[in-house]
């Protein structure tokens, strides 16, 4: 009596499967994820979907700088997440007046920012002091955004990731996009 062989196909099926699970499930719950903007906060850096992967990972083994594009949850509403640009650190104060943003360092140093990628104006005048693991979060479309402005310190628990890679539009794809570092005056 003849053994029936099961089919080869089944089998290289199931063991893809398996390597999915094993290593794309994991790749997308603790290293990049998806992000696709909405609304126009972060005009002119970023557009309506445009679609991004968010690095999760190097925050595990450092802070977010000042200048990055960061993605997090927002501080009023859990459920939802925001895109913004890290202005100030743990530690300092920020002091925006007139649309000039001034950073207070720990040590009592006055530096002005000069934000040449700004969207729009910024006429909304803050003053914040930042605890420990707080960050001050704005969008570079100043006149629209609803930020640290508005709402307050960025608790660094909140923070998902930032902005690694741009994918679309296909013309904008970028490695970074939108980070600066920053020209600061004294």
């Amino acid at each position: 009596m003849e053994n029936p062989k099961k089919p080869k196909g089944w089998w290289e099926t199931i063991k893809f499967a398996l390597v999915l699970v094993v290593i794309i499930v994991p790749f997308r719950l603790y290293v990049a994820q998806p992000f696709i903007v909405h609304g126009q906060s972060m005009d002119n850096t970023f557009q309506e979907n445009n679609y991004l992967i968010i690095d999760e990972f190097s925050y595990l083994f450092r802070n977010p700088e000042r200048g990055e594009v960061i993605i997090f949850k927002n501080p009023v509403n859990r459920s939802q997440y925001f895109i913004k640009r890290v202005i100030g650190l743990p530690g300092e104060t920020v002091a925006i007046r007139n649309g000039q943003t001034t950073i207070i360092t720990k040590t009592g140093e006055r530096l002005q920012l000069q934000e040449n990628y700004l969207g729009s104006e910024n006429k909304v005048d803050a003053y914040r002091q930042l605890e420990t693991d707080e960050y001050f979060a704005m969008g570079d479309n100043r006149e629209v955004s609803w930020d640290s402005r508005f709402w307050g310190a960025l608790p660094r628990e909140l923070i998902k990731g930032r902005a690694l890679l741009r994918l679309f539009p296909p013309k904008m794809i970028s490695y970074l996009p939108g980070e600066v570092k920053y020209d600061i005056t004294k």
